[in-house]
């Protein structure tokens, strides 16, 4: 492991040099691109929020600013700062700011309440955390009040378009009189560190550089068609790897023009897009779902829509093709990555690829993808097996060493824990998780063929498949069911359904938990874990 300046032990990566020679790493860090491209366009519009438009020159002139006063309050290179705020545009010149001094940035999606957010501050150190008072019900400053006893490392608290003791736009008032430091900013240095939406455990910290993160981008404009400079529309959080990345990354990196949406409102993001003429947008497949029934009722077909990326929580192949007749030229497609391994594959972005766009998570770009056994064995192509992966956008570890054991193995593959099969024409399908498998009678049932089936019922808006104890066979199949409507279905209806779609019968759900939507992540993964909860405490027995 290699020690970083963060005091982080970053994973070794023997592929760093043929990342450095092939240029996969750009050894270039945001605020170099950023600062460049004020020189050169200051006037270009970068952000866009209600009515309000900023352009390159005024996010940087405040980012340098803010980067005075940053230093002034003795932020050195290395140091952490978070963030706990919505989609707002006050979050560019943060993590701008960041970058010219060399500091860490920590996004944080607005809905974690004391023990996770204690679990996070404490864990990357953080030394200055800018919030607002409040994000809808979630009472932020509060809660950081709070929490400051526990927080030794904690010396500032930076308010947002709220009164307090330190507010962001004083920071940057008083820092207009100033030049930041000089600081020498290896490309390959930690930039970010952004905790995983996990289902088990407390969150783990992943580390990221610039090279890994602009390489992400690098490669979404190369294989999705973008024009450039695209605009995108932002509903993502911007706490989120891919709002993060795309909202506030993008505008700097390849020059995009983002639309920022605090939050989500699927007849807003209609108009918007309509609006700005918005080419691109991602987003988990509940945002392309409210998309689509939003367009339909709004009469809009998006016409400057072309691309959909969705990923972060299984995608049914309905949908997909839903969104297909619904867009008047959008290529919606599935995407697979993760925190740690952003955008593992690409999607299928061309239209004449609609099977494959809707019934595979896409193809692997810019990553090398193994399928493997519970031995480490490579299984034959189109044998199920749990996905491993490496390239030059894998992040570069995590702040726990014992998580980089655990999930790097000596070649730099990740071991993501999906379960996935390669199809003929190279496409992943991801069949679940190694902790998602049900295991019946010592059969092992993936979900994810069963979610897919019972996806398209008529009477099911969205389904998910989880294991509840059996005395006799260990684990049966429980359906738990968000309804498209009043008529609710019933067991025999889903026993009929699966029958036609020829599914085995050990995969014919036993049990059904009717839930009004699904409990999900902050990168709109469904929680698996939250409905075993509400599975037992409702306490009936198969």
């Amino acid at each position: 492991m290699a020690p970083a300046a963060t005091g982080w032990a970053l994973r070794d990566d023997a592929l760093a040099p043929a990342y450095r020679r092939s240029g996969a790493w750009s050894g270039r860090t945001i605020a170099q691109d950023a600062w460049e491209l004020a020189a050169a366009r200051p006037e270009q519009i970068v952000a866009i929020a209600g009515d309000e438009h900023v352009s390159v020159g005024t996010v940087v002139a405040d980012a340098e600013a803010l980067a005075v006063s940053l230093t002034r309050l003795g932020l050195k290179p290395g140091d952490t700062i978070s963030y706990i705020l919505p989609n707002w545009l006050e979050a560019l010149p943060i993590n701008l700011a960041a970058a010219r001094l060399g500091l860490v940035i920590n996004p944080i999606v607005p809905i974690y309440r004391a023990a996770e957010l204690r679990h996070m501050l404490r864990d990357c150190r953080t030394k200055a955390l800018f919030i607002t008072e409040r994000v809808r019900s979630l009472p932020i400053a509060e809660i950081v009040s709070g929490l400051r006893a526990e927080l030794p490392e904690l010396r500032h608290v930076v308010h947002v378009r709220t009164d307090g003791a330190l507010q962001l736009k004083d920071l940057i008032a008083q820092g207009r009189d100033g030049t930041a430091p000089a600081a020498a900013v290896s490309s390959e240095a930690v930039k970010l560190v952004m905790y995983t939406s996990g289902t088990t455990g407390p969150a783990k910290g992943v580390l990221h550089s610039h090279d890994s993160t602009a390489r992400v981008m690098a490669m979404g404009v190369a294989n999705w068609g973008l024009p450039a400079p695209p605009t995108l529309l932002i509903a993502t959080p911007i706490g989120h790897i891919t709002g993060y990345l795309w909202g506030l990354e993008a505008p700097f990196r390849i020059g995009a023009r983002v639309v920022l949406l605090d939050r989500w409102d699927p007849a807003e993001a209609v108009r918007l897009i309509d609006r700005h003429a918005v080419e691109v947008t991602t987003g988990a497949a509940p945002f392309l779902r409210d998309t689509v029934d939003a367009a339909i009722a709004a009469g809009s077909r998006l016409p400057s829509l072309k691309r959909f990326g969705c990923g972060g929580a299984a995608v049914s192949p309905r949908l997909v093709r839903d969104a297909q007749t619904t867009f008047a030229q959008a290529t919606a497609f599935r995407i697979y990555g993760s925190t740690e391994a952003p955008n593992i594959t690409q999607g299928y972005a061309d239209p004449a690829a609609l099977d494959l766009a809707a019934e595979t998570d896409g193809r692997p770009v810019d990553y090398e993808v193994r399928i493997i056994d519970g031995a480490g064995r490579d299984v034959p192509r189109g044998g199920e097996g749990e996905i491993i992966a490496r390239g030059p956008a894998l992040c570069r570890g995590y702040t726990d060493p014992a998580a980089n054991a655990a999930t790097f193995d000596a070649d730099g593959f990740c071991h993501t824990g999906d379960l996935g099969r390669i199809t003929p024409e190279g496409a992943l399908v991801i069949t679940g998780r190694l902790k998602d498998l049900i295991i019946r009678g010592g059969e092992n049932l993936s979900p994810k063929e069963i979610e897919d089936a019972l996806a398209s019922h008529p009477l099911i808006r969205e389904a998910a498949v989880v294991g509840k104890p059996h005395p006799r066979l260990g684990e049966v199949v429980c359906a738990c069911i968000v309804p498209a409507g009043d008529h609710l279905p019933t067991l025999s209806d889903l026993a009929a359904h699966l029958d036609r779609a020829g599914l085995a019968r050990q995969k014919v759900p036993e049990d059904m938990l009717i839930v009004a939507d699904m409990p999900r992540t902050a990168s709109g993964k469904i929680r698996k874990d939250e409905l075993r909860r509400l599975l037992a405490e409702r306490g009936d027995q198969p």
